[in-house]
């Protein structure tokens, strides 16, 4: 008896997220902003699945939602992440030591948090364990957001130009959503260029090839413009660039992801991070200079740090 009574609960719960997939949600609204600009008033959103079928004038009936005394807006999509980081219960930024227990638990409150936040797609760059935190968010298995991840990063010890391009194919077949690759060095380390150009040619021009975008870690304008030649997708960082470098990244049509708050947080949190006096003098991000026409770029938070 108590077999089929678990079998009949479970059933019914199968049951009952099927229903839940089919059957839309209502969400009645006073305030939206639609994420292009407009402000919309007194409208009905109805998602059906994990999709936003219509958006409605006044709406009738019961909502499963109001949000009326509220303002709603699209979620938000980070494009610079590495979910995986925290400090450790130390409260040190150095996880070598931790169980892939905890470092897997860690992540997914990670997860949850940047769910809570807004954010519904972040872009995670990158390490192997993403992969399995993206498939359990993707399944409902784990609450999370959207993430694009890129696996394990290439830098200038990937190999020839050759065996990069092999690299950035295997990283496609492990489930890549976007290649990484780091052309410079740390701000910590001054951002010199650290891959050759033509190690950064064949990472991102493999990936192109392949139908994925790249990204490149650039801080001084050595790496960055060798990545725009390239075709790479976005710079990221870019905290040294030189005018004539911006300048190529428009021409290019070239992302910037300068990720700001980054410094920010070392600042902030200097007891637990090894922070440089090239992070004191250099790293904030020269905004005026970057304030220029046709000028594209996106909005990470780097959670963890």
């Amino acid at each position: 008896m108590r077999a089929l009574l678990c079998l009949a609960a479970g059933l019914t719960a199968v049951a009952a997220v099927a229903i839940a997939q089919i059957q839309p949600l209502a969400i009645q609204t006073g305030t939206v902003l639609d994420g292009k600009g407009a402000v919309l008033r007194n409208v009905r959103i109805v998602v059906q699945g994990t999709k936003i079928a219509r958006v409605e004038r006044g709406g009738s009936g019961p909502a499963t939602y109001d949000l009326r005394s509220l303002t709603v807006m699209p979620g938000w999509i980070d494009t610079h992440d590495h979910i995986g980081w925290h400090f450790n219960r130390d409260n040190r930024a150095d996880t070598t030591k931790e169980a892939p227990a905890e470092f897997a638990l860690n992540s997914a409150g990670n997860a949850y948090a940047t769910l809570m936040a807004g954010f519904t797609t972040i872009q995670s760059l990158g390490a192997l364990t993403d992969l399995d935190l993206r498939d359990l968010i993707g399944k409902g298995i784990l609450p999370g957001p959207r993430i694009l991840t890129s696996l394990a990063p290439l830098n200038e010890n990937s190999g020839t130009p050759e065996q990069i391009r092999a690299l950035v194919r295997e990283r496609v077949r492990q489930g890549a959503d976007v290649i990484k690759l780091f052309a410079t060095k740390s701000i910590r380390d001054g951002g010199a260029q650290t891959m050759t150009d033509a190690q950064i040619q064949a990472a991102c021009g493999e990936a192109t090839a392949l139908g994925k975008r790249s990204v490149v870690h650039a801080h001084a304008s050595g790496g960055a413009k060798a990545a725009v030649l390239a075709g790479c997708t976005s710079v990221e960082h870019g905290s040294m660039l030189d005018n004539e470098t911006l300048d190529l990244m428009v021409q290019h049509g070239t992302f910037l992801d300068p990720n700001v708050s980054t410094t920010h947080n070392y600042l902030e949190h200097k007891k637990n991070i090894s922070v440089s006096e090239t992070i004191r003098k250099k790293g904030s991000p020269r905004w005026r200079r970057r304030s220029r026409s046709g000028w594209k770029h996106c909005t990470a938070h780097w959670p963890g740090t």
